[in-house]
């Protein structure tokens, strides 16, 4: 099934920020002993709380391939959602590390000038991590992988941290010691951020938030559907990375069933060329029911 196979790729993303991660992380915490920068070992924590990001992503989306069963009709989609739900909060934990610790730094008064190398390994590893956010950004284009899309924008984000943490360094060597100090804080501001977006995503999406924007397109196209008379209802929610539909149109009381049926697949052709949308139930009813019912009330007595 084609929804699976795109799964299996954004695993591949998933794997390859996985790796640079482990190898950034390991280089930019030996260079920050090494070279005495709080910014640079603040970055290496940063890339670290990515690592248990990026493995909940792929525990999430290795569940989320498992198939349908009696307990779950939907499939198992959401299981990425929550992973990202609990890295968010690792995350958070982490950021909140870092900024007790540039604080305790800063307080103490022992903030050492940081080496000039560990600006070099700053830029050397954001170029790095740029490379990945180019790399996962045009996968997840190509497999419409919003998870994936989110993982490309946090290594974009961190190849940002990483020039910051470069700026910090070399601000230092002007004779200002506590702005690499400074550097780490911001560092852990970012942290703290970003598990604060992927929290608010998360929660907004298991507690079924819509964009109201997008639901407006799905409801212009249902109107546009020939046969549609009216549309009751419209709702969706998002499962995973893809989204459910639920929708109440009114047809000509004098239709077929047949007819009717045409329209509700016609309608489920037209939603599933919008968006992730994965499935669409359409529920039928007869239009001004209030005005028929009246009628056949009055031929009923009538006889």
């Amino acid at each position: 099934m084609d929804i699976y196979d795109d799964i299996r790729k954004g695993e591949r993303g998933a794997w390859v920020s996985i790796t640079a991660y482990l190898i950034l992380s390991a280089f930019k915490l030996v260079s920050g002993y090494l070279f005495a920068s709080s910014a640079l070992l603040a970055d290496g924590f940063n890339n670290v709380t990515d690592i248990v990001a990026s493995l909940a992503v792929l525990i999430g989306l290795r569940i989320s391939r498992k198939p349908p069963d009696s307990d779950h009709a939907y499939g198992h989609f959401r299981a990425e959602t929550v992973a990202a739900l609990i890295a968010s909060f690792i995350m958070a934990m982490v950021g909140i590390q870092v900024l007790v610790e540039a604080v305790r730094s800063l307080f103490a008064g022992k903030e050492a000038e940081p080496n000039l190398w560990a600006a070099g390994v700053a830029v050397v590893c954001a170029v790095c991590m740029y490379g990945v956010y180019r790399y996962n950004k045009r996968l997840a284009q190509q497999i419409n992988n919003q998870a994936l899309m989110a993982a490309a924008k946090d290594n974009f984000s961190d190849a940002l941290v990483s020039i910051g943490a470069a700026v910090g360094i070399v601000g230092a060597q002007f004779g200002l010691p506590w702005l690499d100090v400074a550097a780490a804080f911001v560092v852990g501001l970012l942290i703290c951020k970003t598990a604060w977006d992927i929290f608010r995503d998360s929660t907004y999406r298991l507690t079924d938030g819509f964009d109201q924007a997008e639901l407006k397109d799905l409801r212009s196209a249902i109107g546009r559907t020939p046969g549609v008379e009216g549309i009751k209802d419209v709702k969706a929610r998002v499962h995973g990375n893809h989204v459910l539909v639920d929708v109440v149109i009114e047809v000509d009381p004098h239709l077929s069933i047949i007819e009717g049926h045409r329209i509700s697949d016609e309608i489920e052709e037209r939603l599933t060329d919008i968006q992730n949308i994965m499935n669409v139930h359409v529920h039928v009813e007869p239009k001004d029911l209030d005005i028929l019912e009246p009628e056949r009330h009055h031929h009923s007595v009538k006889k």
